[in-house]
């Protein structure tokens, strides 16, 4: 009886499947499953439906969560500042950049200072982001620092002061959960410890973990990722590990909180042609559909980028992705729209710097100096006073300000500078952003004299000398990732210079653009920006 029962059980998860593959919402021709980096369209097609990925820019670490008629999703910013994004959308599509939750990571360390500048791949590491009692909760972690939290009334802010909660090296990937009760438990991996998950209760605050509380609940190879729920009695612990070389989806699900838990169960296939969709957060639309907000976990020159997977729950249990023959997912290129009749919309990237804070694109490199940067000194334009760096060169520059770029079809990055300021000695220009590697395109000055000069790490070409104040500077680069870069000396005519520029990863990051300001032999001076466009359009 037993065994016709369990027969009874495979037929009825095959036929799910069956169904499964012909439903819409997983029909894929193969002309739509692109190789690698090769999608000419992405996002909201505005027909109903939606391409993978939804966001192909650096998100790293996503978790998503759904108050009401809104999505909130966060992002890992590492030595970025302000730090920890904050995006919001009304379908899981279409997103826009909404703020950070840590205007001063210099609270997480005094290394994330600009003096100092020694923190590359490291400061603000995945997190996540919960509503709780009518307050918004994020938690985080930095890899020698430990674990932080901070909240909000609202998701824009202002939040409140950052609050170490565990100050303790070696630990990553915190969740925040709270139960029916009220009683609040934190969930981490301590990576330093072969990768064992440990379970915390909170206090009543959020703000401490109750040590005699501890419980390891996993340990695997490269156990992390961690997110908690409970869904229909069941508490579902979601996290990623390391099989067979490459990092998958798994879950596990009791119902008591401290176990015994039942599985693990894979839920997602590798798929390492496809940079290993995996770390995320699950979410239920108002409708009742299930989705899954992923990052592709192997980073490339645009970063870990972002992609929407659908879930279908098979015997209790959410399968991210198409299900295969096994019942596990796989990646899904295309799918209708999780909500109807939203808005087509892509995050903001050009800035003329008319408003009187920084937008929420930019993102400095490091924790600025406050004074030596400003929004009011000339209306319309951000000014970028120089000082001198810790070494002469970009990568220990203060007050370089960033942000992500695309990885799109076409995309034209175009700024417009004044030179009238610089002083002897002074660095300045447009950068492709990395580390350890970037490009530059910018000036420097000796004596009265300027002059155009392209650079890697590795290499400098002096140009032209630049006689009047106002010069254009332009970057454009396609699916491939090779920037071209280019000037101008009315806005309207461009020269190519230097050579091309393959975009590079490094430090957990993908490449930036960049407007980059510094002084090598503490001279002082300053440049205007009157705008940066940036076209990333389908």
């Amino acid at each position: 009886m037993k065994l016709n029962k369990n027969i009874r059980k495979i037929l009825a998860v095959c036929v799910v499947l069956t169904l499964l593959s012909l439903h819409p919402l997983f029909a894929q021709s193969p002309a739509a499953v692109p190789d690698w980096g090769n999608w000419t369209h992405w996002g909201d097609q505005g027909n109903g439906t939606y391409r993978n990925p939804v966001l192909p820019g650096d998100y790293s670490d996503v978790d998503c969560i759904r108050v009401g008629d809104y999505y909130y999703a966060v992002s890992s910013t590492f030595q970025y500042s302000p730090g920890f994004v904050i995006l919001k959308s009304k379908d899981m599509v279409n997103w826009q950049i909404l703020g950070h939750a840590v205007e001063d990571i210099t609270t997480i360390s005094p290394a994330m200072d600009y003096t100092q500048m020694n923190r590359y791949g490291k400061g603000i590491w995945a997190g996540a982001i919960r509503y709780h009692n009518n307050r918004f909760w994020i938690y985080f972690g930095d890899p020698d620092e430990g674990y932080f939290m901070s909240s909000a009334a609202k998701p824009e802010g202002p939040w409140e002061p950052l609050h170490r909660v565990w100050a303790e090296k070696g630990w990553d990937d915190c969740c925040p959960f709270w139960d029916e009760d009220g009683q609040g438990y934190l969930i981490g991996t301590h990576f330093a410890d072969g990768y064992k998950i440990h379970l915390f209760k909170m206090t009543a605050d959020g703000k401490s973990l109750i040590k005699a509380s501890d419980k390891v609940i996993y340990q695997s190879n490269g156990s992390e990722a961690n997110k908690l729920y409970k869904i229909n009695g069941y508490y579902y612990h979601l996290f990623s590990e390391v099989r067979n070389n490459v990092r998958v989806l798994m879950m596990e699900r009791a119902k008591n909180i401290y176990g015994p838990y039942e599985g693990p169960r894979q839920l997602s296939e590798g798929q390492p042609e496809f940079n290993e969709p995996n770390q995320g957060g699950l979410v239920q639309t108002q409708t009742g559909g299930w989705y899954f907000l992923t990052h592709h976990g192997s980073g490339d020159w645009s970063g870990r980028i972002l992609s929407l997977l659908p879930v279908t729950w098979l015997d209790g249990w959410p399968v991210i992705g198409k299900p295969n023959a096994n019942g596990i997912g796989e990646m899904v290129w295309s799918a209708p729209m999780p909500v109807k009749g939203t808005r087509k919309m892509q995050p903001k990237s050009s800035d003329d710097f008319n408003a009187k804070t920084i937008q929420p694109q930019w993102e400095w490199n490091y924790q600025p100096k406050k004074d030596q940067w400003s929004l009011s000194e000339r209306k319309g334009w951000l000014r970028l006073r120089a000082f001198k760096p810790l070494k002469d060169h970009i990568l220990s520059a203060g007050n370089t300000i960033t942000q992500r770029v695309y990885r799109t079809s076409k995309n034209t990055v175009t700024a417009k500078f004044d030179l009238r300021g610089m002083a002897d000695g002074q660095k300045a220009g447009l950068s492709h952003f990395g580390a350890p590697q970037y490009a530059t395109i910018g000036f420097e000055c000796a004596g009265q004299v300027k002059k155009l000069v392209f650079g890697t790490k590795n290499q400098s070409m002096p140009g032209p000398e630049i006689k009047g104040n106002d010069i254009w500077l332009r970057s454009v680069w396609g699916l491939d990732g090779k920037s071209t870069f280019s000037y101008s000396l009315d806005g309207k005519q461009f020269k190519t210079f230097g050579e091309p520029y393959q975009l590079q990863w490094g430090s957990y990051r993908g490449d930036r653009i960049a407007i980059y300001n510094y002084n090598p032999l503490n001279k002082g001076g300053y440049i205007d920006v009157d705008y940066l466009h940036y076209d990333y359009g389908q």
